[in-house]
């Protein structure tokens, strides 16, 4: 087990380190230019070549890659040329905000996907069943942006009932100070955190409830039936848990999901997060701002399913040990 995950993280490392490599370079031979400053600076040639020189992008792609990874590996994520702040001082800003609306959304997408899940695969083939499959098909199809800028027009524009942006009132509650600021953060939190939620929900009960139904038909199923032991006591102690193991993988999985839908949710609702961040960044051509996005978004993406393969080892002690090796199956 050791072993395996000593592979692994180095594996994770290597993907990383990968994907920031690529990034740097397709941003660098990408058409366009970053913009360094007002137009009317751009233009003078003189002045272009001061602030190209002052943020280091006068020399070669590779001096400035291997420049790049010296100040990485020290923890410098270099100098914002829109924000004219440093990287980490705006992403340290910007991620527990995409962290409070990633973890609702995934509280919604495993909350909601499970119990439809489990109500499909109790009555498979009847109404219900087929009603929600259609449903959670149809949600699970569209795109994300799409399902956020309905429910934007519907709820935020039409009735009124939720903010079409922001994260909170800027003028009542620009900190979370009170129990009113608190409900006024989870108010302005709905509507983002229900459009990533629902689309996942979707596919996750599409995912349980296949789970489900392949431990229903197991030998162990039969026997507690013919046992005599309720079908509470079967779906909760027997069928349930062990489909749970199938629900692990998701996790890992949710993470892409929630990180890449997150940019074009935090867009359309004016959402301070990362994903926001780096779309503004990625317009203005912010190779800083979006070099250190891609890093944390990798990041992220990697542990969660390392974190995913190390939780399905725990609770399944047959993927603990292959071949006698100590590796997961």
């Amino acid at each position: 087990m050791t072993a395996w995950l000593v592979r692994r993280v180095a594996a994770s490392i290597a993907i990383v380190f990968l994907v920031v490599t690529l990034t740097f370079i397709l941003m660098d031979v990408a058409p366009g230019k970053p913009m360094l400053g007002p137009t009317e600076r751009l233009a003078d040639p003189q002045a272009e070549a001061i602030l190209n020189r002052q943020f280091g992008l006068d020399g070669p792609l590779d001096v400035r890659y291997v420049s790049y990874l010296r100040q990485l590996v020290h923890g410098n994520l270099g100098l914002s040329f829109g924000l004219r702040r440093p990287v980490a001082d705006a992403l340290a800003e910007a991620i527990p905000n995409t962290l409070l609306l990633a973890g609702a959304a995934l509280f919604i997408d495993f909350l909601v996907g499970l119990a439809l899940g489990v109500y499909q695969a109790q009555r498979v083939h009847r109404i219900p069943d087929v009603v929600l499959g259609n449903v959670t098909l149809f949600l699970y199809s569209v795109p994300t942006f799409w399902l956020g800028l309905i429910l934007l027009l519907v709820f935020g524009e039409w009735l009124g009932w939720f903010p079409v942006a922001g994260m909170s009132d800027p003028i009542l509650c620009p900190t979370v100070s009170s129990f009113y600021c608190a409900i006024d953060r989870l108010w302005h939190l709905a509507l983002p955190a229900l459009t990533l939620g629902f689309v996942g929900a979707a596919g996750t009960a599409r995912f349980q409830r296949a789970a489900m139904l392949e431990v229903a038909g197991q030998d162990y199923i039969r026997t507690a039936r013919a046992k005599g032991a309720s079908e509470r006591r079967i779906l909760l102690r027997h069928q349930l848990r062990n489909a749970l193991l199938s629900f692990i993988t998701l996790f890992g999985l949710a993470f892409p999901f929630l990180l890449t839908g997150a940019v074009l949710i935090e867009t359309i609702f004016a959402w301070p997060g990362m994903g926001r961040l780096a779309t503004d960044a990625i317009l203005r051509r912010d190779f800083p701002v979006v070099n250190a996005a891609v890093l944390l978004a990798s990041t992220m993406v990697v542990a969660g399913n390392l974190l995913a393969d190390v939780l399905l080892a725990i609770a399944d002690p047959r993927l603990r040990v292959r071949n006698g090796g100590g590796e997961p199956a």
